[in-house]
């Protein structure tokens, strides 16, 4: 039997590049795994060319093993195609570009118990950091996560969370409830005397807040809440609640309050398929202040949340090794737009 010559080149090593370079081995290893003791510049340039001329990568689970942890840093987010997600990871990435660090993305789909797989799972990789961007969830399927963090942590991995943290864990918050309260007075300082709350269900921090503070802001003003319908954070969660609202008598005049942008987004979409307007019969607020909800028509009135700068401070807190943990909220700006017109 004739054996046909295989083409494919094995991958160079660093022992390849040590020998081409001309160069001792520990000096490659320098230059090429980003050792903090200095190179001669001349030896530099020769690795460097070297690594270039044989097509050399790093590996970088050799890399994790030997010092620990990974460049790298991994955000767990709930959904990645909802923009709130894509906005806030943007910011991230952008501080990660200037860390030297690579972001890795995983999907929770708000399913704790998917959570604490995905933390064991990301523990063997060991990255540098871990960003807990999804809302946090109460309940028996969250119990196993305080084990994982504290398993990651004492691997020499930094755990951030988005929103309230234990003391032990770096955290960084956007003002949820403040935000809320000041949308729910300001909707009523515009002439709406009752309101509908669509949020998430219930044990799902970010939604809780923002319900408990959009009912104070817009009843200590003197308006009154409906109902409060519990879904979900997508677009369809939003449609769904609206259309079955809508079975009922929705006086015009009202105002329904989605706790996100895409939740009023669905909302907006119900409002108009069952055949009324947004805006001068039935308006709609959202929060965040995602891209889309300026573009639609009319646009969507909400709380501004700096989404960019969120995700910019979590890497920070990710990577710096001094931290204010007494840093406020980062604080949220009530927009009007044309789904909230002024009532008589």
């Amino acid at each position: 039997m004739t054996r046909t010559p295989s083409t494919a080149r094995s991958a160079a090593t660093l022992h390849d590049v040590a020998r081409e370079a001309g160069v001792s081995l520990a000096t490659a290893s320098r230059v090429l795994n980003g050792s903090t003791r200095k190179v001669a510049e001349s030896y530099r340039e020769k690795v460097e060319a070297a690594a270039e001329r044989l097509g050399y990568t790093a590996n970088l689970s050799a890399q994790a093993t030997a010092r620990g942890t990974s460049a790298v840093v991994a955000l767990l987010v709930a959904d990645i195609a909802d923009p709130y997600f894509g906005q806030l990871a943007s910011g991230v990435a952008r501080g990660a570009d200037e860390a030297g660090l690579v972001v890795t993305i995983a999907i929770t789909e708000r399913d704790p118990a998917r959570e604490v797989s995905l933390v064991r799972a990301l523990r063997g990789q060991r990255p540098r950091g871990l960003i807990l961007a999804a809302s946090r969830t109460t309940g028996p399927d969250a119990a196993g996560l305080d084990p994982e963090l504290e398993a990651f942590r004492g691997m020499g991995g930094r755990v951030v969370m988005l929103g309230p943290a234990p003391d032990s864990i770096r955290s960084v918050a956007v003002d949820n409830r403040g935000g809320a309260r000041a949308l729910g007075a300001r909707l009523r300082q515009l002439g709406y005397r009752e309101a509908v709350i669509v949020g998430a269900r219930e044990g799902i921090q970010t939604s809780d807040d923002r319900i408990a503070g959009f009912t104070h802001g817009f009843t200590g003003a003197g308006g009154r809440i409906r109902s409060v319908v519990r879904g979900g954070f997508t677009r369809d969660a939003g449609y769904a609640a609206t259309e079955a609202l809508l079975h009922d008598e929705v006086p015009p005049g009202t105002v329904i309050f989605g706790i996100s942008d895409v939740v009023a987004i669905g909302v907006m979409s119900a409002v108009r398929d069952a055949g009324r307007e947004v805006g001068a019969d039935i308006a709609v607020a959202g929060f965040d202040d995602i891209a889309t909800g300026r573009d639609i028509r009319p646009g969507l009135t909400t709380a501004h949340v700096p989404l960019d700068e969120l995700g910019y401070r979590a890497l920070h807190a990710t990577v710096d090794e001094e931290w204010d943990a007494s840093q406020p909220p980062l604080p949220v700006e009530v927009v009007v737009r044309g789904s909230t017109p002024p009532r008589p």
